[in-house]
């Protein structure tokens, strides 16, 4: 059966290496979601680096995951003291318990002060396509599937919430 990966990305308004309070907030809220989303029904997996890594997002071993890439409108640097972004990964049994996961708890916590840390960017912040079960999503596909829906909209190779597909292309319910 197949399943769903999920690719977020979003540009933070200052540098993961700020000291500032904005900055340590959103490191710490997110030391809390994470194991919250983990436990969700429909949950599967994530992208997380190596245990023992060292450096930004784009030094990190992340395995079967791939070499990490961005999307091509992110431009803040990536150097450790200029990178500016916080993406996911993720894998999914379907989209109503992903909605589910993500619209409640803490996570739904988090989205509504996304504002506060996210610039707003005019580019969708997450993109949604079918993979078969056992898949692991790269990186690179979740920057070319988020690319693909800025550039042609909601489609069955990169769809969002209110747009959505089901795995075999026909449009999800609106």
């Amino acid at each position: 059966m197949p399943q769903l990966a999920l690719y977020t990305f979003g540009v933070l308004k200052a540098p993961l290496a700020d000291p500032g309070p904005l900055t340590r907030e959103l490191h710490d809220r997110g030391e809390a979601v994470y194991p919250e989303i983990a436990r969700q029904p429909g949950y599967v997996a994530h992208a997380e680096p190596a245990p023992g890594g060292r450096g930004t997002h784009f030094a990190l071993d992340w395995g079967v995951w791939g070499g990490f890439a961005v999307p091509r409108w992110y431009g803040k640097g990536r150097a450790a003291d200029r990178v500016a972004l916080a993406a996911t990964l993720s894998v999914w049994t379907d989209l109503r318990l992903a909605r589910d996961a993500i619209y409640s708890g803490l996570h739904r916590e988090a989205l509504n002060r996304r504002h506060d840390w996210f610039e707003r960017t005019g580019h969708p912040p997450y993109a949604f396509w079918w993979v078969a079960d056992g898949a692991i999503p790269t990186w690179r596909e979740g920057v070319g599937r988020l690319e693909h829906l800025h550039d042609n909209g909601p489609a069955p190779y990169a769809f969002t919430f209110p747009r959505s597909f089901a795995a075999d292309g026909t449009p999800g319910s609106r």
